[in-house]
């Protein structure tokens, strides 16, 4: 399913993110990250039998309208996994742990997926991590929300241009994601934003942002010792 790895790369002249290319896996700092229009990845998912009898199981719970999002998000992570690991994506599972982020079979190995109407993404390290996209579209609601989730040192960064709110919103939610908690609550206003280009978090958070067309997403990977359960 994937291309060829992209190594890290360091910001081109002129732009606010670098891009990354759909469906290539991009390793940074020991994670691998991939991004993957859901259009391409729907049609893969839909001819799919990688799911096992628990995953089909917790499907079959899913109301109607987050089933198609949530096998997208388990193939494309799996095939990750897969590509990591040597595993076979048929034997890679994950399920839900008690607080609804997803568990990862594979000894040694933590995942996060996201996933929005037009994108999915994966990403896996050995330690916590976290990934969120956030579409560029989506800057008027991130601007809504604002007051609950960005400081305003934060909000003065993130200015009104729609890339770098969607990137502000999308490095908290990854970080929220690392350490296992949500949006909801003071958990967001815990993490701070101290700079987007480059992305710079403090409680030693390491954070990449990379855009896909209309798509940002957000690396985050955090320390044990910064509260990971």
């Amino acid at each position: 399913m994937f291309a060829a790895p992209v190594p890290g790369r360091t910001p081109s002249a002129g732009l606010a993110f670098p891009p990354l290319v759909p469906g290539r896996v991009h390793r940074w700092g020991g994670a691998a990250l991939v991004l993957v229009r859901r259009a391409d990845l729907d049609r893969a998912a839909s001819r799919s039998p990688l799911l096992t009898p628990a995953e089909r199981e917790v499907l079959d719970g899913l109301p109607a309208r987050r089933r198609a999002e949530w096998v997208a998000g388990r193939v494309l992570a799996k095939e990750l996994v897969a590509g990591v690991t040597g595993e076979r994506a048929g034997g890679v599972e994950i399920l839900p742990c008690a607080d609804g982020s997803p568990r990862l079979s594979v000894p040694g190995l933590r995942i996060s997926l996201s996933h929005t109407a037009e994108h999915v993404a994966a990403a896996t390290a050995p330690g916590p991590v976290g990934v969120d996209v956030c579409e560029t579209s989506s800057a008027p609601a991130v601007l809504r929300a604002a007051d609950h989730v960005l400081h305003p040192g934060e909000r003065r960064l993130a200015g009104t241009d729609p890339e770098r709110l969607a990137a502000a919103w999308a490095l908290k939610e990854a970080a929220v994601k690392a350490v296992r908690r949500g949006l909801a609550g003071e958990a967001p206003r815990r993490v701070r934003i101290l700079g987007l280009t480059p992305p710079l978090l403090d409680g030693g958070h390491r954070a990449l942002v990379r855009t896909a067309g209309t798509a940002v997403v957000a690396l985050v990977l955090v320390p044990p010792t910064a509260g990971t359960r």
